[in-house]
């Protein structure tokens, strides 16, 4: 038999090739968007996908099952599980088989069973895997977004995300149950998860790429929840904010994703090009470093730097109805940033432009748009002298557990949102755990015209190692 795990370190996200090396078949679970990775496996390794198939409709990322299985002649395989309050609207459009509880798939002398195994979304299924040429004994489980290494799926995003009203709860119990039918399964079980550390669809994921179920039951807190009401208190408490893009990518993969003919690919544009982007209110993202966007940037650009982050917050904080540019440092980093925005959705990514662009517009319009980097020993003192507003970007545990006096809080992705909270006479200080978040939040103010905005480098973790005060408890208090 042949398992492959493919990671995606920006989604955190894992799918699964599993093929009979004696027949040649192959099925692909929870493919992403880059479907040609999956082609290119499976031609080295002599297979041909025969199956697609996915555990649930994600609400993280894109899915590529639907364009893989067309890539590939394959069958789609979807869940027909759950409820008519969320199921798969294009199933029965594009042929796709439905699978349930108790249906087994044949791959040579692989054999995967279907498990229903609801509490994450109501349709979500897990696949046992069992490998006939070795035991009749199955040999371990593929489980999605239902059992993580150190933790389970959050049960709230079906409300949260996709607007299901008085889902939670009940989502929880459900969970439960779920659980309850994998503590009497063998321990030596392995586990494949559809995530790993950073997803935010738990809260406490582990980075280790596998486990088993035997030593989830010790180490993982969802079995050492007792009783239902246990197990439903602790998963609603202490939920990352789900990203507002997570709506969308609900929707786009129960209506059906659309299809890719290959990846966005942007073209370099002509210098002449940025200004009258910029004049019609075009949205063009900074991608290069921090440091660069710091010492000069085109005003009413977004700075959201190529990094492990850069889907997460672009799906945060751009439209999915315009066209995207991006500033980049060349070709091969707008190809990078454009395949990161097709994973969420965003396809519409015409071109880039580079250096020369940047030399352009300076000349033009007599130099760039700088942003003011600062340190806490200044930041304290614009406090105390000019009143500066201090402006804390962090998720609101990250603000629970520990914030600045006098600070406020807007978590960066409500940011868009938000900023008739924010005075604009005076300056306005943002901070992260390290100044990466507040360099993306600085730029969002400096596009809406916010005259004063200064990113404090470092950010907490700064602070802290500086021996600075920082309060779990909001205090109206100047900060020392």
């Amino acid at each position: 038999m042949l398992l492959k795990r493919f990671y995606d370190d920006k989604l955190a996200q894992a799918s699964y090739m599993i093929g009979c090396q004696a027949t040649g078949e192959a099925i692909i679970i929870d493919p992403h968007r880059d479907t040609d990775l999956y082609l290119q496996a499976a031609k080295r390794e002599g297979m041909e996908i025969t199956l697609v198939s996915e555990t649930h409709i994600h609400a993280d990322y894109l899915s590529g099952s639907r364009q893989l299985a067309k890539q590939a002649g394959a069958t789609l395989l979807l869940s027909g599980e759950g409820d008519e309050v969320w199921q798969y609207s294009f199933a029965e459009r594009d042929g796709a088989r439905l699978v349930y509880q108790g249906d087994r798939l044949e791959l040579g002398n692989v054999a995967i069973d279907i498990l229903h195994t609801p509490g994450h979304t109501p349709e979500h299924i897990s696949f046992m895997v069992t490998d006939g040429a070795a035991s009749s004994e199955p040999m371990g489980v593929l489980t999605g977004d239902f059992i993580f290494v150190g933790d389970v799926g959050r049960p709230d995003l079906l409300e949260k995300a996709a607007g299901v009203a008085d889902t939670m709860e009940a989502s929880a119990r459900v969970l439960y149950r779920s659980l309850s039918r994998f503590r009497e399964m063998p321990p030596y079980l392995q586990i494949f998860p559809g995530h790993g550390a950073g997803s935010a669809c738990g809260k406490a994921l582990g980075s280790v790429p596998s486990t088993t179920l035997g030593y989830e039951h010790i180490a993982n807190w969802a079995f050492q929840c007792e009783t239902e009401d246990d197990l439903v208190s602790e998963v609603l408490q202490g939920q990352p904010e789900p990203p507002v893009y997570f709506a969308e990518m609900k929707r786009m993969n129960r209506d059906g994703p659309a299809l890719l003919d290959g990846l966005p690919a942007p073209r370099l544009m002509p210098a002449a090009a940025l200004s009258p982007l910029l004049e019609n209110d075009g949205i063009v993202v900074d991608i290069r470093a921090r440091a660069s966007f710091a010492a000069g940037h085109v005003p009413g650009s977004i700075h959201v730097p190529l990094s492990n982050q850069f889907p997460n917050w672009c799906g945060w904080l751009l439209p999915y109805d315009r066209q995207i540019h991006f500033v980049a440092d060349g070709e091969e980093q707008a190809r990078e940033a454009a395949r990161d925005l097709a994973f969420i959705g965003i396809d519409d990514c015409e071109g880039y432009f580079d250096a020369t662009a940047l030399a352009a517009w300076s000349a033009e319009h007599d130099g760039l748009e700088t942003t003011t980097v600062i340190d806490w020993a200044a930041a304290n003192q614009a406090v105390l002298d000019e009143n500066a507003f201090l402006l804390d970007v962090r998720n609101l545990n990250e603000w629970s557990e520990g914030h600045v006096a006098g600070a406020h809080h807007i978590h960066l992705g409500y940011l868009t949102g938000r900023t008739d909270e924010i005075p604009r006479d005076r300056p306005v200080l943002l901070y992260c755990a390290t100044g990466h978040r507040s360099g993306i939040g600085a730029s969002v103010l400096q596009a809406d015209g916010f005259a004063d905005v200064r990113n404090i480098e470092g950010g907490t973790t700064d602070r802290i190692r500086r021996g600075m005060q920082i309060s779990p408890s909001h205090s109206g208090a100047k900060m020392p």
